[in-house]
């Protein structure tokens, strides 16, 4: 790089004097310089627009889960991730055997609510990545559950107490549940038994780990859980690889005794 210096002077000629026209002006340069200082509210719109865009396909779209307990063991083990898709209950129904992921039900049950209902803002924070793991900011009205559709509107569904489900008197085939309910001698176990109409605007979701998930069965303020209380429909594992793949369910018709 070159030192800085004094321009060359002017080469004289015979326009110069008192009558010389005067040079033509110079040409401003108006490439703007390497080192001039940005608008920092660019950087922060396209932080801002990338915020909105990523919220926007998570709230409407989809989004990534992981299974955090052994409910639906074993078909789906903890740390499972799942991707879960928000469109296909907007135009139609749950049907049995898909797996939702749906609002906790200190979120709706009556029972669990009380008189207070919990802060979309705050549930919002909760279920962003890396804020929702800050101290203090968990609260179980913000929590998603992951359970599977047994049960639709108009369905008279029974439960027994080892976890087995029937429809319209007839078993429902679960080649999905490994692990049910122990009972006695006498057919008595510490899970609940139902026997009762599925409403409209309802579905029953049990655990696959009929032994070990706190679901319809003995949820205090009623055994349904609200259609609008659906995230979405879980429909592919993306991890662990080797697991990979379709969650799409199968053989869940009721069949003869």
């Amino acid at each position: 790089m070159s030192a800085l210096s004094d321009p060359l002077p002017h080469p004289p000629n015979d326009d110069d004097g008192p009558g010389a026209r005067p040079d033509p002006p110079a040409v401003q340069d108006e490439t703007p310089h390497p080192h001039a200082a940005e608008n920092p509210w660019a950087f922060w719109r396209s932080v801002l627009i990338t915020l909105a865009v990523a919220l926007g396909i998570r709230q409407f779209l989809m989004e990534a889960r992981y299974i955090p307990s052994g409910s639906m063991l074993p078909g789906l083990q903890i740390q499972d991730r799942l991707l879960v898709e928000k469109l296909s209950y907007r135009s139609r129904e749950p049907r049995r055997g898909e797996i939702v992921v749906f609002h906790s039900p200190y979120h709706f049950d009556p029972v669990l609510t009380g008189e207070s209902s919990p802060n979309p803002l705050r549930c919002l924070l909760v279920n962003l990545p890396f804020i929702g793991t800050l101290p203090g900011l968990q609260v179980p009205a913000c929590d998603a559950y992951i359970k599977r559709v047994v049960a639709v509107p108009g369905d008279r569904v029974a439960v027994d107490p080892r976890g087995q489900v029937f429809i319209d008197g007839k078993r429902l085939n679960e080649p999905y549940v490994h692990n049910y309910c122990p009972v006695d001698s006498q057919g008595i176990g510490p899970c609940r038994t139902l026997n009762t109409v599925v409403p409209p605007g309802h579905v029953l979701v049990l655990g696959d780990n009929r032994a070990n998930s706190w679901d319809g069965r003995f949820w205090p303020g009623g055994n349904f859980l609200p259609q609008k209380e659906i995230i979405g429909r879980a429909f592919w594992r993306f991890f662990p690889f080797d697991q990979m793949g379709s969650l799409s369910p199968s053989g869940t018709s009721p069949q003869d005794p």
